[in-house]
């Protein structure tokens, strides 16, 4: 069997049927066998081995959710059997360090490792950070085999295995539907999205043909902080180099029948080609939903549920608008998901989550330890993106909010609200000086917050093809305009609170009258402190930035 195989794995249920395959002599023919309790033989199938690759690959049946169930490869003589197999949904975690923080190190971390005993049908598999030039057919390494849950193979140590957000999700998905869950994880810290991306994916956001080769500059501004320190340009190495763990880490995994993806990264984009993000990551889901469905000869399916979490926090009191720029980008411009251009995505909204005092705000890029200090002469630009508080130890609520989504992205459940309230439309009354924005749920107001809210203005009508109204999906046009005929660049005011009603918040212009051209919320690094941002839903689901 290929390396992703083995005892305690959960393979995808009906309605698709599970991809397996392996490695035999050329030529020879391979008979797989699914048997179940006291060996009664469920399913029988044959594949040939293919040359020069000397794989083979079958399908099988698709199959009702449980086990156990035992399944043999056999060539001639030679029989290889895995045991303790259940069917249920797989999903795949990747992502960077906010993935791979594992459950030794979020809150409550002793309490929810000795929990996992209580979750012999969450199964878990971890591959190892591994980077390569070309495309692996199979892994190179695994840091965890398929495994039942214990407190040593989920709290193995700090940024190793096994992911919490990923457990905690399984875990969760477990408890709603009550079948086998297996989780995969694939995640580096400190990694861009170029680096998760296949060439062809990046050629679609107009990276040159060679990336990947010859690796790509860094060539964004750096925050105020450390560009006096460092020079703009430097090209990315390692981990970081692009489609290096798309070729090593997803491109192995393709054959997989997949139910979903979770994906947590973004925050070494921040610093890096951050104004991309709006291309690079829709097209990452697209490519990779392309070529999980055709590696797994159809099964699995080509809209794959696909959830993330926006970015959280870094540094209080930051100018640096760059997190706030990603976090829209994230939605491709548009402020919630799912939207026409990220079609059955959902979103784990998680900046009202900061964690200032978190032990594991540093780390460093290219398999450095956390917890190490550095000087900024002896490292390179994004490793400082890792030396605030970047790392919060509240993945319970991340989890929460991810399995809200797929239960009604992936699973259809009706009913369930599963993201924040998001503006519908805005009514400026000129004469009182105010700005009514309606959204689309009830509104809980946690915080008067003074700079929430923010109003670009002017005196003029805004330029031609400047769109007032909202998107028919939700957003408003991002589109930023100078609010006066001044030659300079007009900066953004703060539109004070001064009444929220049902699903309507009224904003003061600040006695200044004339014609609001932009409106943006949250819009900053650090947007408000733990579970206290402005608004909220009467879930408790915080609403999302926009502009």
């Amino acid at each position: 069997f290929a390396s992703y195989y083995g005892d305690h794995m959960v393979l995808q249920k009906e309605p698709a049927g599970a991809v397996v395959w392996g490695y035999g002599e050329p030529g020879a023919v391979v008979t797989v066998v699914l048997s179940g309790a006291g060996g009664l033989i469920v399913t029988k199938k044959t594949a040939q081995v293919k040359g020069p690759s000397g794989t083979w690959t079958t399908v099988l049946d698709p199959m009702d959710r449980g086990g156990p169930y035992t399944l043999t490869a056999g060539q001639g003589l030679e029989n290889v059997t895995l045991q303790d197999i259940y069917f249920g949904d797989v999903w795949l975690c990747s992502g960077q360090s906010n993935m791979a923080m594992t459950v030794l190190q979020i809150a409550n971390a002793s309490s929810e490792l000795a929990a996992t005993a209580r979750y012999p049908y969450v199964r878990v598999f971890a591959a190892a950070p591994a980077r390569s030039n070309i495309e692996l057919e199979d892994l190179e390494r695994i840091d965890l085999l398929w495994s039942i849950p214990t407190a040593e193979n989920l709290g193995h140590g700090n940024f190793t295995y096994f992911s919490a957000v990923c457990w905690l999700l399984g875990r969760y998905l477990y408890e709603a539907l009550q079948y086998p869950i297996g989780l995969v994880e694939a995640a580096w810290g400190g990694t861009p999205i170029e680096a998760w991306s296949s060439r062809r994916a990046l050629q679609a956001c107009g990276f040159p043909e060679d990336t990947g080769r010859t690796g790509l500059v860094f060539c964004t501004p750096l925050s105020p902080a450390l560009s006096s320190s460092i020079s703009p340009h430097w090209h990315l190495s390692g981990p970081q180099t692009p489609s290096v763990l798309w070729n090593a880490m997803i491109h192995p995994l393709l054959n997989m029948t997949l139910r979903g993806v979770a994906w947590y990264q973004g925050e070494a984009n921040a610093f890096l080609h951050t104004d991309r993000y709006n291309c690079t990551f829709p097209a990452l889901i697209a490519d990779w939903r392309r070529a999980f469905h055709a590696g797994s000869a159809g099964q699995t399916e080509l809209l794959l549920p696909f959830g993330f979490v926006q970015l959280s926090t870094y540094r209080r009191q930051s100018p640096d608008d760059s997190f706030a720029r990603l976090r829209w980008h994230q939605t491709a411009d548009v402020g919630v998901v799912p939207n026409a251009r990220m079609p059955g995505t959902f979103m784990a909204v998680a900046m009202d989550l900061c964690d200032e005092h978190s032990p594991y705000g540093r780390r460093v890029l290219g398999g450095g330890d956390e917890g190490v200090e550095t000087k900024l002469s002896d490292t390179n630009p994004t490793s400082l993106l890792f030396l605030g508080s970047i790392h919060p130890r509240d993945k319970q609520n991340v989890a929460h909010r991810l399995q809200l989504g797929a239960r009604a992205v992936a699973y259809g459940e009706k009913d369930l609200v599963f993201q924040g309230p998001y503006p519908t439309r805005a009514i400026l009354e000129v004469t009182r000086g105010l700005l009514n924005v309606t959204y689309s749920q009830e509104l809980v107001c946690r915080r008067r917050d003074t700079q929430a809210f923010e109003v670009r203005k002017g005196k003029s009508f805004p330029p031609q093809g400047w769109k007032r109204e909202a998107h028919l999906d939700g957003g408003f046009s991002p589109t930023q305009v100078c609010c006066s005929s001044h030659p300079s660049p007009c900066g953004w005011l703060p539109a004070p609170v001064v009444a929220v009603e049902s699903r309507t918040v009224t904003l003061a212009l600040a006695g200044c009258r004339t014609l609001v051209l932009a409106l943006r919320y949250a819009w900053a690094e650090w947007p408000c402190e733990y579970e206290s941002c402005a608004l909220y839903n009467t879930q408790g689901l915080p609403a999302p930035p926009f502009l």
